[in-house]
């Protein structure tokens, strides 16, 4: 049975990730255990974001979901808010046996594909999405694959 764990307090400078929701997964629609926060400014307590750390490394997350999923709020993009997250949810990974995470991005969005590299990703490869996957079917054709090896150094 899956355990989540506390992540502590997690603090860049002004960016804090805030716990706002766990969930357990759901195998039969490819849902892993996963953990969803809010990038928070500290002093203002403005949210700018949100990232979900997902803890499975099933073929749909290896392939064509990601371990990290991020999205900033458009008028806060452009402060690495999203890498500096990422970033901030190593440990937590480490901590459930995660050794390598994948982060997936569409191939024209440029801004996901430079968080991608400045979280330590490292591009692997472009996959055609399968027709049968909700990706797909929200018009989506294909994913980045980024590779951060998490028994790196940051």
């Amino acid at each position: 049975m899956f355990e989540f764990h506390d992540p502590g307090r997690l603090v860049d400078h002004d960016l804090e990730l805030v716990l706002v929701e766990t969930d357990p997964g759901d195998a039969s629609i490819n849902h892993v255990p996963a953990y969803t926060f809010m990038m928070r400014l500290s002093e203002t307590r403005v949210d700018v974001g949100r990232i979900q750390l997902r803890v499975g490394s099933t073929d749909h997350v290896v392939t064509y979901a990601g371990h990290l999923g991020y999205s900033v709020y458009p008028e806060h993009r452009g402060h690495r808010y999203a890498a500096r997250a990422c970033r901030l949810l190593y440990r937590l990974a480490r901590s459930h046996g995660l050794r390598t995470l994948w982060v997936t991005c569409t191939p024209d969005n440029a801004a996901s594909r430079r968080t991608c590299e400045l979280a330590g990703g490292k591009l692997v490869e472009v996959v055609s999405l399968p027709e049968d996957t909700d990706m797909y079917r929200r018009g989506e054709r294909a994913k980045c694959r980024y590779r951060i090896d998490l028994r790196l150094p940051p």
